[in-house]
């Protein structure tokens, strides 16, 4: 794995409860941390692929936000 090397201040707590998980698991602090990162930004994406779906469908739907809130009750109830 190449890339820029970067500096990160984190509180004593914090890193402890790194080392901690990637003790566990078996890997370094790096590796953790960056597996992390790299999760979070795939869901940050998915999210607005989903979000920006959902707008289009609304739009296309002439859906209003007591439509939404509707659908999500009854699939609640539903379930």
């Amino acid at each position: 794995m190449a890339g820029e090397t970067i500096n990160l201040t984190l509180d004593d707590n914090f890193l402890e409860k790194i080392d901690l998980v990637a003790r566990n698991e078996s890997r370094t602090r790096t590796e953790l941390i960056y597996n992390s990162i790299k999760i979070y930004i795939d869901q940050k994406q998915r999210l607005q692929k989903l979000y920006s779906y959902g707008e289009s469908i609304a739009l296309k739907g002439n859906f209003t936000e007591d439509d939404i809130i509707d659908e999500i009750k009854n699939y609640r109830k539903n379930k």
